[in-house]
């Protein structure tokens, strides 16, 4: 549904000569375009919520990770140091500049993958090892939640589509990328699963279980790169966005007055890193409420409100896909994910997130040291 309003958003852009090669279009931009000033804001909200809130937990992620490899500093003392390495992400300017830094990050998660496989295989259980279903409902709404963010996607997808050559492609690159990511997430999952079963319900990270080895070491260090180049990639839209509030991101030959007003965004989400360290818990209150929006209800009712009349339908840059010919089944299946995701998302997922989210700041607080050290 997002891309399929970029193209309408992209095609009137065009046809009134507004196109500009070094404007990044961006989500809320669409919205506007297409639907007005209110539909601006809420995606504004939503999505810069959300990519904050992945920019931090990508910033955190990077120093547990770092902490398994080296304890002798505790996480907050990782996330300070790795905090200062990820401000040259300011100087990346747009998506196409990260085509090598992502497919290099292809070649990260896959070792990682794959070692994680191998080494829970051939590592084995220790002992007898518990898989049972959920002990409450509140522990079944927080995994709903948690597969909602797993899977719902970045917010990244206007900027990227932007950056492609042919953004129309954008669509049918996602589903081989998505194919391709299961055939490491399922795998790994399964695998690790079944060696530790419940006791990775009190790890945040899977790689805390395996034993050291180089083999391991290699994997944690090359998931703190990527974690860099995942930083990047989340935070580039706050960027552009900030650029634009500020008034200099469509002004010629000042890359470095751009990369320089970009560093409060880096400042803001660091700040966000350290104050709630709670990984894993933070994921579950970014899909509650600002994923199950971003991702699903707002591209969905977006789309519906769009083409709701008979017009916009004809006029539409992409028609329904051959396997689903008419618009009736299109709209019914909007709605069914619209009513699917407020109940489960937005309504159950919100409640187990912020319960848990409550647990963890009577137990540790603010800006707490060393969380699940």
């Amino acid at each position: 549904m997002t891309t399929w309003l970029y193209m309408n958003y992209r095609k009137r852009f065009e046809r009134e000569a507004l196109y500009n090669d070094k404007h990044e279009i961006q989500w809320y931009e669409v919205l506007d375009g297409l639907l007005g000033t209110f539909w601006k804001y809420l995606g504004l909200i939503f999505n810069t919520g959300l990519q904050v809130l992945q920019s931090a937990i990508t910033l955190i992620g990077a120093s547990n990770l770092a902490h398994i490899l080296n304890d002798r500093l505790d996480k907050r003392s990782w996330t300070l140091v790795l905090g200062a390495c990820v401000i040259p992400s300011i100087l990346i300017p747009r998506a196409q500049n990260y085509r090598v830094l992502s497919s290099v990050g292809i070649v990260m998660t896959t070792y990682t993958a794959w070692y994680m496989v191998l080494a829970s295989i051939f590592q084995g259980k220790d002992g007898p090892v518990k898989h049972s279903a959920p002990h409450s409902s509140l522990d079944y709404f927080l995994g709903a939640s948690n597969i909602l963010y797993a899977f719902g996607g970045h917010g990244l997808t206007i900027e990227l589509t932007h950056a492609m050559k042919k953004p129309q492609k954008f669509k049918e690159i996602y589903l081989y990328a998505v194919l391709y990511i299961w055939t490491l997430t399922l795998p790994s999952a399964i695998a690790v699963y079944w060696t530790y079963g419940e006791e990775m319900l009190h790890h945040s990270y899977a790689l805390t279980r395996f034993h050291k080895s180089k083999y391991r070491d290699v994997a944690i260090i090359l998931m703190i790169i990527h974690q860099f180049v995942q930083f990047g990639f989340s935070v580039l839209p706050i960027y552009l966005t900030w650029e634009k509030f500020c008034g200099i991101h469509s002004l010629p030959g000042r890359y470095l007055l751009k990369s320089a007003a970009r560093l409060p965004v880096v400042i803001l989400v660091w700040l966000v890193a350290l104050m709630i360290p709670f990984i894993g818990v933070i994921n579950i209150v970014a899909a509650a409420f600002f994923t199950s929006f971003t991702i699903y209800i707002v591209p969905c009712v977006a789309f519906m409100v769009y083409h709701r009349s008979t017009s916009a339908r004809k006029e539409s840059k992409e028609g329904p896909p051959f396997w689903l010919p008419s618009w009736i089944w299109i709209y019914a299946i909007n709605v069914g994910v619209v009513v699917w995701i407020l109940v489960i998302g937005v309504g159950f997922g919100a409640w187990a997130g912020v319960r848990n989210l409550r647990r963890k700041f009577h137990l540790f607080g603010f800006f707490t040291r060393c969380y699940e050290c």
